[in-house]
């Protein structure tokens, strides 16, 4: 076999501009995402229960479809759009104690895992029935399954969906999440439950981390920690659904040319964030840090999404896909609240 040729000093230095110009490439729709989500998170400090994932979706919406985004941006914001929100799944594992989760005894990850199943599996099947493609149906289910936006990303590459559909998926989650803010909190109070019930009712059945803080704290009482902590639950079940997507994916054959990984990279960071929430005592002050980076690395991924929506086309996909979140919505609604009554 004939010898590799070596790699000389000419080939370096020739690599180097390329890597710079795709650098100047992403760099200024970067900035942009980045000043925007600061901007985002600063306007949702100022109301109360405002998510800033939502703040950032809508400011990325109006300005690509009020036509504010030169062309130079493109490669930036959807740079934006792509390593953020891996990032911001990572960091997220830190807010899941194994601990503490056990500490609620056996009925909570069991009620997190039936959300979960019941809820992918019902809204799978009623895509089909209201025929909106399969891809959009299973992004809708997973993010509304488990864990909203960082959910909708740990499966989007996996089962390779183009931008439309992970946009459409990720506004949906913030548009009946933010809804299910007040919804769940109004219901509880006119069914007459207690503050436990409601609080695992809220935990099992709202979409975002960030959405279930909102709700438990219109509930009041001891409910934010146990809201929360199902919650948390939920994302705990992106692991296993990404890779359960993945060894599919990987049977059916290529993406792009390749393999995918069966539990994508990012997935296995947030899997040794949350080992290490478990296993080592970290200080508040870290904790607290590590929720407002991760708030803003989701908030800029937000943005860089909405900056890739263009409206007519979003409002071209019309009545089924809005027709299936609100079925979604309910099926997750519903099993949350049967089993809030079971094991609460």
């Amino acid at each position: 076999m004939p010898a590799s040729a070596p790699v000389t000093a000419t080939d370096r230095s020739a690599a180097r501009p390329s890597r710079a110009r795709a650098i100047g490439r992403v760099l200024p729709g970067l900035t942009v995402a980045l000043a925007g989500a600061l901007a985002a998170v600063a306007t949702a400090a100022l109301v109360p229960g405002l998510s800033p994932l939502l703040v950032g979706i809508v400011l990325g919406m109006a300005a690509r479809n009020l036509g504010l985004l030169p062309e130079r941006l493109a490669a930036g914001l959807a740079f934006a759009g792509r390593v953020p929100l891996r990032l911001g799944i990572v960091v997220l594992g830190l807010q899941l104690s194994l601990k503490d989760l056990a500490a609620l005894g056996w009925g909570i990850p069991a009620l997190a895992a039936a959300v979960v199943v019941v809820g992918i599996l019902a809204t799978v099947l009623l895509g089909r029935l209201l025929r909106v493609p399969p891809r959009q149906a299973l992004l809708v289910a997973c993010g509304f399954s488990i864990c909203g936006a960082a959910a909708v990303a740990g499966v989007e590459s996996v089962v390779d969906a183009d931008e439309e559909e992970t946009v459409t998926a990720v506004a949906l989650v913030v548009l009946f999440g933010t809804l299910m803010i007040a919804v769940v909190p109004a219901l509880a109070g006119l069914l007459g439950l207690d503050a436990r019930v409601s609080a695992v009712w809220a935990g099992a059945s709202v979409h975002e981390v960030a959405q279930v803080v909102a709700a438990a704290g219109l509930l009041g009482g001891g409910a934010l920690g146990i809201a929360v902590t199902l919650k948390l639950a939920r994302v705990l079940m992106l692991a296993p659904v990404a890779a359960f997507l993945s060894w599919r994916q990987r049977r059916r054959g290529l993406v792009d040319g390749r393999r995918p990984p069966l539990v994508p990279l990012f997935v296995l960071g947030f899997i040794a964030f949350v080992a290490l929430r478990s296993l080592a005592p970290l200080p508040t002050a870290v904790l607290g840090t590590a929720s407002a980076v991760q708030t803003f690395l989701l908030t800029t991924a937000m943005l860089g999404l909405g900056a890739g929506v263009r409206i007519r086309s979003l409002a071209a996909r019309g009545g089924p896909t809005l027709a299936l979140a609100a079925c979604s919505t309910l099926v997750v609604g519903a099993v949350g609240l049967v089993g809030a009554l079971i094991v609460a």
